[in-house]
């Protein structure tokens, strides 16, 4: 390794003078090796260090000073530089921000020296179509960083502060300068060759390959490869031909646009190349694998090209919104250009910038004298605010300025807006929940309650929001201020009474109850401030609930504004969160850490763990419903939870019982056995309870010997199960034992744990922890009916006191759990098992019945299959002939009694033992019941009953009638 080398080597003269992290470069005298030891990934600042060591000049003998020679260690250092390159993928556009034209030139020159294009070859003469891939690719990534260079180098450049002035420095800067001068001089004498190049791409047609750094490997191995690896057709990165033509394109309309200025049929070609690139990047997407392009500056080199050339084929010219955005301002066609607006709301091509610029464009008009435009800059601006809210984006002053006064015609034409904006069939739901939003805002922000109505009748309100949010929200329009009349022609007089600072303050606290957006509680809480200061805000709706641990350390904050709001956005976050709205509470529980982090470092860790168990309800809501593991950041972020040792920080015991549940679904049974730290588990009941159900379900099935961790899982929960023996003096001074109290002696509360467990999904864990309840159940004197589980061998089979368990409460906790279980899943037959065991334990015959049933069902495809044998056990016989041994003492006794169902003979062809049939008939008989007689003779007249017939025909036979009668009965239960 590279630090032996450093030990046992004498010859080592010097050091690249560069050091970061474990990247270290050294170089030896005879300067015929380098060692070198790589960080990942490397830093683009590696290609300056290898190409100035490798270009450094040399002295010889007579101190003159020589080209830098062509020896190993500089040719690795120029490999070194293209690997790194290579690891970057060529993106230009990271090269082109950290690297200068020289260096970056330098680096381009060598990739085309290392891709075997002969110096001095002019590309322009060379046929790309007949050059291995990555030679025709290297070509193309130099003519492209020509053409790119020419035109960043026509853009102005802001000059930086000049700082104290130091001659090495400015020399150095200087002679760079010039450098980059003689470049471009040369660059921009070759661009017709570079364009010429480039548009001789476009006609390729297939795809290319560009170096990695297994590539240069190979070149560096055996230089004199020219036909193998490296030149053939799958050697490389490949770079499909619909990326290069859309560089290509990109990079083509940017030169001509640049040279256009006094051409325009260069212009023409500019835009021909920008809409080519358009239509590319809406085929395949922006990004390649090694190369992303500026859509917004795409569409502003689109936009330019559009309106600075013009066509005579009209069509041609309509072919773009923004050609026809800019026809209909030219002639004055506004009526057209609010249609495109509306149009574009659903397809959402036009960028941002642009329709504030059109908008920009009418107001100023407007402001001109040209008083028609008011209404054309109310509907492009309706447009412009409905397209930021389907977007996410902040509605801008302008809408709210426009509709000061609102009239019955603007709601109209906003609700039209609305409406043709959002196809609510096939739109998302976060679409939905953001317009349902913007229009109950809308409302709660109008004082006209007729206005009001129009929007809550209009058929996308009434489709957005549900009756209790639509009635809830009339009612608070109707109470909110005494001022708004219903009457059709209200008093002006009346109308014109300014409201009271109550009301206004009544009106606000409506819409801070009613608002989830963080940005309109923070407004509104600010203006609330402004009207009085006697008042605290977090007050207002006696729904907002904060957990004691986080009240006391926020209503400990002085700044009344800052309190308010960090407890309301905590409090609306905290129910968003219980009523699984998660958009809205993560926008909620992001703006308050946004707010605590300035003040607050415990508040900023109350919000991150918060957020932490956001995003653990939100996976299991969404992709953990499919079975899709969470993201490795997740679990990270949960260990760290369960890890933290932040003295002074409140926490809710949520929390951590959610973060190992978390870890338990998952089955990070590994961290929890061998990797959680020993304090956590000794200070932390939930990691000890997790920690041991995840070493038993580990284990299972395993040998006896691994019974040792369900040992202590056992004697934990039966700790927990436990209540401790309180004694009493009575009034004669006699002393008497009352078992009221439940034992402290549990390393956590039975309630507690309960709560734990509901939040248990892995089948595993799940059947693990029932068995276990199930068999503490069993352990009891007075059972007559044992309850069967999975895995229940497991356990121990006795308790030294049993008087200190409560066994009621075991009970409870097993109906209650298998309950839960099967809310995860209906069709686990170990668990319908359970349920019918205890419905048999509590003579509830037929929900147990039906139980049995369903757990056959699910198990055998509706009894199309045999019913394994541990579902069905001889405890679990539907009738007695189901039995190994047909129990005939029950059977007649059960045939004897007086109070026979009704339509018992109904069933007679389901027997298949001749026994019990031969005493039917016997019974029938001796009872006069001639016609149930016939039934039972029928039924044992059938030929596959005769005893004579092979084994193999019985059985048949016997699982015929099993199948038929248990599909009957099922029949009749579900």
């Amino acid at each position: 390794d590279l630090a032996s080398v450093f030990q046992s080597s004498s010859k080592v003269l010097e050091r690249l003078p560069y050091c970061k992290g474990e990247i270290w470069v050294c170089f030896f005298l005879d300067q015929s090796e380098v060692a070198v030891l790589f960080a990942d990934p490397p830093p683009v600042q590696l290609i300056v260090q290898f190409l100035e060591q490798a270009s450094k000049p040399s002295v010889n003998e007579q101190n003159q000073v020589q080209p830098p020679p062509d020896n190993k260690r500089n040719r690795i250092l120029k490999l070194l530089a293209l690997k790194v390159a290579a690891h970057l993928k060529w993106d230009l556009d990271v090269l082109e921000k950290s690297l200068s034209v020289p260096v970056l030139n330098m680096l381009l020159n060598e990739l085309l020296c290392i891709s075997k294009v002969p110096p001095g070859t002019k590309h322009v003469d060379v046929d790309l179509s007949s050059l291995p891939p990555t030679t025709a690719m290297a070509i193309l990534l130099y003519n492209r960083w020509a053409i790119r260079t020419i035109v960043q180098s026509s853009f102005p450049v802001k000059q930086a502060k000049p700082g104290p002035p130091q001659l090495n420095v400015m020399n150095q800067m200087q002679q760079e300068k010039e450098l980059t001068d003689n470049i471009l001089k040369v660059l921009k004498e070759q661009a017709a060759d570079s364009i010429l190049v480039l548009e001789g791409a476009l006609k390729l047609n297939k795809d290319l390959y560009v170096h990695t750094i297994r590539t240069l490997d190979l070149l560096a191995m055996e230089p004199g490869m020219v036909n193998g690896e490296t030149e053939s057709s799958t050697a490389g990165l490949k770079i499909s031909a619909e990326e290069i033509q859309c560089q290509v394109c990109y990079d083509l309309g940017a030169i001509y646009f640049q040279q256009g200025a006094t051409n325009a049929a260069v212009h023409e070609n500019a835009k021909e190349k920008f809409f080519k690139t358009k239509e590319l990047i809406a085929k395949n997407g922006s990004s390649s694998l090694h190369f992303t392009i500026d859509e917004e500056r795409l569409a502003g080199y689109c936009q330019a090209c559009g309106v600075l050339t013009s066509s005579s084929d009209d069509a041609s010219q309509q072919a773009t919104p923004y050609s026809q955005i800019h026809s209909c301002m030219k002639s004055g066609n506004y009526q057209d250009l609010v249609k495109i607006f509306l149009e574009d709301n659903l397809t959402l091509s036009l960028p941002v910038q642009f329709r504030q610029s059109v908008l920009r464009e009418l107001f100023q008009k407007a402001q001109q004298g040209n008083d028609p435009l008011d209404e054309v800059c109310f509907k492009v601006c309706v447009c412009n605010t409905v397209c930021d809210v389907l977007q996410g984006r902040t509605i801008d002053i302008q809408f709210c300025q426009l509709f000061l006064k609102p009239s019955k015609e603007k709601i109209d034409f906003l609700l039209e807006v609305c409406s043709r904006s959002i196809n609510l069939e096939n739109t998302t739901e976060a679409l939905k929940r953001k317009m349902a939003s913007f229009l109950k805002n809308l409302c709660l922000g109008l004082e006209d309650l007729q206005l009001v109505f129009m929007i809550s009748s209009h058929e996308l309100f009434i489709k957005l929001l549900k009756d209790d949010e639509r009635k809830l929200l009339i009612d608070q329009m109707r109470k909110r201020s005494p001022r708004i009349n219903l009457c059709t022609k209200p008093v002006t007089s009346f109308y014109d009474i300014p409201a009271s600072a109550s009301v206004n303050i009544g009106q606000l606290e409506h819409q801070l109850i009613l608002s989830v957006d963080p940005w309109r509680i923070r407004q509104i809480l600010i203006e609330l401030h402004g009207m009085t200061s006697e008042r605290q805000f977090w007050t207002v709706s006696n729904k907002w609930e904060v957990p004691n641990v986080y009240g006391n350390v926020i209503l400990g904050i002085k700044d009344n504004l800052t309190r308010d709001l960090v407890y309301i956005l905590m409090a609306k976050g905290l129910h968003c969160c219980a009523i699984k709205d998660f958009v809205h509470a993560k926008q909620l529980f992001a703006a308050c850490l946004e707010l605590v982090t300035e003040f607050s470092p415990k508040l900023r860790q109350v919000m991150l763990n918060e957020m932490l168990l956001l995003d653990i309800y939100t996976h299991e809501a969404g992709a953990g419903v499919s079975g899709e593991r969470p993201p490795s950041d997740l679990i990270s972020r949960v260990r760290g939870y369960l890890e933290m040792r932040v003295p002074d920080i409140p926490l809710r015991q949520v929390i951590a019982e959610e973060c190992v549940a978390f870890l338990l679904n998952w089955c990070e049974n590994e961290y929890l056995t061998m990797q959680v730290p020993l304090p956590l588990v000794q200070t932390n009941p939930y990691v000890k309870l997790g920690q041991l159900l995840a070493a038993t379900c580990k284990e299972l099935p395993g040998p006896k010997e691994s019974r040792r961790t369900a040992k202590d899982l056992w004697e934990v929960v039966v700790q927990i199960c436990s209540v401790s023996n309180q004694h009493k003096r009575g009034n004669d001074g006699r002393v008497s034992l009352i078992k009221h109290r439940e034992s402290t002696l549990g390393i956590m509360y039975r309630c507690n744990t309960f709560f734990f467990l509901n939040s248990l999904q892995e089948p595993l864990v799940l059947t693990t922890i029932l068995s276990l309840f199930v068999k503490l159940h069993n352990v009891r004197e007075d059972i007559v009916n044992d309850i069967a589980a999975e895995h229940i061998s497991i356990w121990p089979s006795s308790i030294p006191n049993l008087q200190s368990v409560d066994f009621e409460a075991v009970a409870v906790t097993v109906k209650e759990l298998v309950s839960y279980a099967l809310t995860i899943n209906a069709n686990n037959h170990f668990w319908l098992i359970i349920q019918a065991d205890i419905y048999f334990a509590t003579n509830q015959y037929s929900a147990a019945l039906h139980y049995y049933l369903q757990a056959g069902a699910v198990c055998s495809d509706f009894f199309n299959k045999m019913v394994p044998p541990d579902v069905y056990t001889d405890q679990v016989a539907i009738l007695c002939q189901f039995l190994r041994e047909v129990d005939y003492k029950t059977a007649f006794k059960a045939l004897q009694e007086q109070n026979s169902h009704d339509a018992m003979d109904s069933y007679y062809e389901y027997i298949w033992d001749v026994t019990i049939l031969e005493y039917l008939t016997y019974l029938h008989h001796k009872r006069g019941e001639t016609d149930k007689r016939q039934i039972a003779i029928k039924a044992i007249g059938q030929t596959e009953l005769n005893a004579s017939n092979p084994e193999e025909v019985l059985q048949l036979a016997a699982q015929r009638r099993k199948k038929k009668f248990l599909q009957a009965m099922a029949k009749l239960y579900f």
